[in-house]
């Protein structure tokens, strides 16, 4: 689930943010931790993958604007979302935050939690969009 906030007229330092991004690594979904398991300590083709790890953008306006991505790749520019059922009912925003994020130059590939059933298939997409097919490491 792509967790992102908006905070108007607050000015956030980045360790705040960093703080919010380590409540939600201690409160990750039993999806989330079972796709971890297995792309931790370069264990996917040897690229090194972060769980929520905040992404800044637009810093320009009086918002500060930050996604928390699931897992992300910077070897590879790549996201990855384990989507619950929520997201069934919030395609346009994830449309919108997908769309912003693709504008920074980053992928984003999504992972529904019942196609964590078959792990290897997952494992597969994530990989098919790494841009340089060589192993890392």
């Amino acid at each position: 689930m792509l967790r992102y906030l908006i905070v108007k007229g607050i000015k956030m330092k980045y360790i705040e943010i960093k703080k919010i991004a380590q409540r939600l690594r201690k409160h990750q979904t039993d999806s989330e931790w079972k796709l971890w398991e297995r792309i931790r300590k370069r264990q996917l083709k040897g690229r090194k993958f972060l769980r929520q790890h905040p992404i800044l953008y637009d810093r320009k306006s009086e918002y500060l604007n930050f996604f928390i991505p699931d897992f992300y790749c910077a070897e590879e520019n790549l996201i990855v979302e384990v989507d619950g059922k929520i997201h069934d009912y919030q395609k346009n925003r994830d449309r919108q935050r997908q769309l912003i994020l693709e504008a920074k130059g980053l992928k984003v590939v999504r992972i529904k939690n019942e196609d964590l059933n078959d792990i290897e298939k997952v494992l597969e997409k994530i990989s098919s969009h790494f841009v340089n097919k060589k192993q890392f490491r």
